[in-house]
């Protein structure tokens, strides 16, 4: 009989025993569920370090800019460093003045620029403006869209040819594409076709990017049709230096908002901080 009973007396005590047990794991278990369940970290929790490489034709380069700095590359780099998720900005300028999307897409080919671009965190392209100007120089007396037309077959061509090139050498770059704007709206408001056509190269370039992932769109055509403000230099063309901080503000908006989400965190940048600038 105390045999039996001592059997039972383990018994119990031993489902007891699991019983607690298991019990504790639950509680463990909802305790490390809530902690897992964290809100997104705000971006200026943990500054970090940014690498871009810019890239194009003369508003990358900076025509127009009295300080000769850049265009809009020194207002870019200036408002990102004040902003509190970024540390520090490095930034290759491979502007070239003139250069129609072909002539970028040879760029990208040479061995000074893709050594740089393998290892940044974006690059901003300006193209478009010279392949429309293009058309215009050579059609002047007799302008029609069909001219346009094809040439922008050629442009969106191109321009694919430069975002494959650049997700070929890094796959992981974030590519931000500024928009085309109309410099002939204030002097030549009556010329409507023109803002036409360039709004269809815009919305060209949308829709191209739309097929690679990791990358973004910057519209700045607003910028300079809905002012008072003179934001041409003196031919009349490219951005003067007011107009330059604008489009450097509207990058800096994507970047903020949309961009730099998508970068992971590094603990340094790239290169030593000081800015090449290769044309």
């Amino acid at each position: 009989m105390i045999k039996k009973f001592t059997l039972i007396f383990w018994i119990m005590l031993l489902l007891a025993s699991c019983s607690s047990v298991n019990h504790s794991d639950i509680i463990h278990s909802e305790k490390e569920s809530r902690l897992t369940v964290k809100e997104e970290i705000p971006l200026g929790f943990f500054p970090r370090n940014l690498t871009v490489a810019a890239v194009g034709d003369s508003l990358t380069q900076g025509v127009g800019d009295s300080t000769e700095r850049g265009g809009y590359v020194p207002y870019l780099e200036m408002s990102l460093e004040k902003d509190k998720s970024v540390q520090d900005a490095v930034f290759y300028n491979f502007g070239v003045k003139g250069n129609r999307s072909d002539q970028l897409l040879k760029k990208l080919g040479t061995d000074e620029v893709k050594d740089v671009v393998k290892n940044v965190d974006a690059v901003i392209i300006t193209i478009g403006g010279n392949d429309v100007m293009k058309v215009v120089r050579e059609n002047f007396s007799n302008l029609k869209l069909r001219a346009f037309a094809k040439e922008k077959e050629i442009y969106e061509q191109n321009l694919t040819e430069v975002l494959d090139s650049i997700k070929e050498v890094n796959p992981n770059s974030k590519i931000v594409l500024i928009g085309l704007y109309n410099p002939f709206l204030k002097w030549f408001s009556e010329i409507t076709e023109i803002n036409a056509i360039l709004g269809d190269w815009n919305d060209t370039s949308q829709d191209l990017l739309r097929n690679y992932p990791g990358t973004y769109f910057v519209e700045i055509d607003d910028i300079f049709e809905n002012t008072d403000d003179n934001l041409l230099y003196t031919d009349y063309f490219h951005p003067n230096d007011k107009g330059y901080e604008l489009i450097a503000g509207r990058v800096h908006q994507i970047l903020t908002e949309e961009v730099l989400k998508d970068i992971p965190y590094k603990r340094k940048a790239e290169g030593n901080g000081e800015k090449l600038i290769e044309r």
